[in-house]
C-alpha cells in the first residue's frame, strides 16, 4: 500500500510567506483607499452641489459632470462663484467665488483672464468649478491655462479644463451666452480683486 509522498516543508514556508505578505499589502492599500476617499468628493455629491448651485436640474450638468468623473477622477474639492465675461474677438472674463476642499480648508477666491471668444456682447454667469489634486488652498493662487481640445458642451452646460502642473480645474458653466472661447488662454487666481487680466 503507497503513502502520499509528503509536502516538502520549503513549499508550507513559501505559502505562508506569500499569505503574509499578502494580508500585510492588504492592511496597507485599505488605509490608503480610506484616506483617499475621505479626502475627495464623490460624484452624488457634486451633482447635488451643483444642482442646488445652480438652481436647477438638468440632464446635461449631470452628464457633463460625469464626465469629468470619468477623466479625472473624485475631485478634492470645488468653487462655488460667479463670473462676468465679455468678449470682441478677443474676451476678458472677471470672477469671484468660494473654494471648498473636502478636507476641511476653505478660502475666498478671484479670477481673472483673457480668452479668445467667438461672439461679441457681454454675459454674467454662475460658474462650479471642480478642483483636483490640490492638497493646499495657497497653491490656487497662480495662472492656470486652459487645456486645448477640453471644451465640452452638452445640453447648455459647458465645461472645459485648466491646468497648472498636477492641479487640474473644470469650471462648468449653465445657461445661454457662455463663451466656448474661454476654452482658450488662462485664467489668474488671486487672494485679491484685480482688473489686470494679465
Amino acid at each position: 500500500m503507497s503513502h502520499p509522498t509528503p509536502f516538502p516543508r520549503r513549499h508550507y514556508t513559501r505559502f505562508w510567506l506569500f499569505a503574509l505578505l499578502a494580508m500585510f499589502w492588504l492592511l496597507q492599500a485599505a488605509p490608503a483607499r480610506a484616506t483617499a476617499e475621505s479626502d475627495t468628493y464623490d460624484q452624488d455629491s457634486i451633482v447635488k452641489e451643483a444642482e442646488r448651485f445652480f438652481g436647477e436640474t438638468t440632464e446635461g450638468l449631470a452628464k457633463v459632470i460625469e464626465k469629468a468623473f470619468k477623466e479625472q477622477g473624485r475631485p478634492v474639492g470645488y468653487i462655488k462663484g460667479e463670473e462676468l465675461s465679455a468678449a470682441i474677438t478677443v474676451g476678458l472674463s472677471y470672477g469671484k467665488g468660494d473654494l471648498q476642499l473636502k478636507n476641511g480648508q476653505s478660502a475666498r477666491v478671484f479670477w481673472q483672464g483673457p480668452s479668445v471668444g467667438f461672439d461679441l456682447g457681454m454675459n454674467a454667469s454662475k460658474v462650479f468649478v471642480l478642483v483636483y489634486k490640490l492638497k493646499d488652498t495657497n497653491a490656487i493662487y497662480q495662472r492656470f491655462p486652459g487645456v486645448d481640445g477640453s471644451l465640452y458642451w452638452l445640453a447648455g452646460v459647458g465645461m472645459n479644463y485648466q491646468q497648472r502642473d498636477a492641479i487640474v480645474l473644470a469650471p462648468i458653466r449653465l445657461g445661454v451666452g457662455w463663451r466656448a472661447g474661454a476654452s482658450v488662454g488662462y485664467m489668474h487666481y488671486t487672494r485679491e480683486r484685480s482688473y489686470n487680466p494679465f
